[in-house]
């Protein structure tokens, strides 16, 4: 049976998909769980099984998430909501990227003779997305109204232990693994799914551009994106 985890960093990812879960059958209340410092709601989200949780920000946060959502939960896929900033020539403000695959941008171990973002002795470091999961949302997002004058579109997402706000640290993951957007979960979530052949799919709506915006402009954004990329979540969760 389908069962799907649902993993946001911030509160503000994941509070419009919890707000809308109903009990499980037999149940009188969105279930909830606290473990390893996080707390898991169960529901049902449009007849669908999630069970929707917030990380935290950073990427061991996001993986130990991630292999607790499998191990003690049992989901069956797992998608990664939230915001990003753009990375990708023409990718704009509340415009979304959904992962082909994630991979770190500040995974350098370049001194032992590997290249920069490739995990030592493991044989994949750029993990790929589910195909189902990112045509799921290729086509959510095709009737998604609030999306309405922005774009989708499928490429690869970084991840790194920084928030990028400056354009030469820009420049140089793009010229390392030229990804599509940058943030802070992502590969962590997806390296966990990979280990454990879960399927995956990241969505990220852009709340900035990872340069030199001026703060009020990211705070303006955060919410708006956020709320956006979740009903992109929910749209998806019928698709595949």
């Amino acid at each position: 049976m389908k069962k799907i985890g649902i993993i946001g960093a911030m509160d503000v990812e994941v509070k419009t998909l919890k707000a809308a879960l109903s009990p499980l059958p037999g149940e009188s209340s969105v279930r909830t769980t606290v473990a390893g410092g996080c707390e898991f709601y169960e529901g049902l989200l449009d007849g669908i099984a999630l069970v929707v949780v917030k990380s935290g920000v950073g990427k061991v946060n996001a993986a130990l998430c991630a292999q607790r959502l499998i191990l003690q939960f049992g989901v069956s896929h797992v998608i990664n909501t939230g915001i990003a900033g753009a990375m990708a020539s023409g990718l704009k403000v509340l415009d979304f990227v959904a992962s082909t695959d994630a991979l770190y941008h500040d995974m350098d171990a370049t001194g032992f003779g590997y290249k920069v973002c490739d995990i030592p002795q493991m044989k994949c470091s750029n993990f790929p997305a589910d195909q189902k999961m990112l045509d799921a949302a290729t086509l959510a997002f095709a009737s998604l109204e609030q999306a309405n004058g922005h774009e989708l579109i499928a490429g690869r997402i970084a991840t790194g232990d920084q928030f990028i706000s400056d354009k030469e640290i820009k420049g140089k993951i793009k010229a390392a693994c030229n990804p599509a957007c940058v943030e802070m979960e992502g590969a962590a979530i997806a390296h966990a799914c990979y280990l454990n052949d879960i399927p995956f799919v990241i969505i990220r709506c852009m709340s900035d551009m990872a340069d030199d915006m001026e703060e009020n402009t990211y705070t303006f954004n955060e919410e708006t994106a956020a709320e956006l990329s979740a009903a992109l979540v929910r749209g998806m969760l019928l698709l595949f």
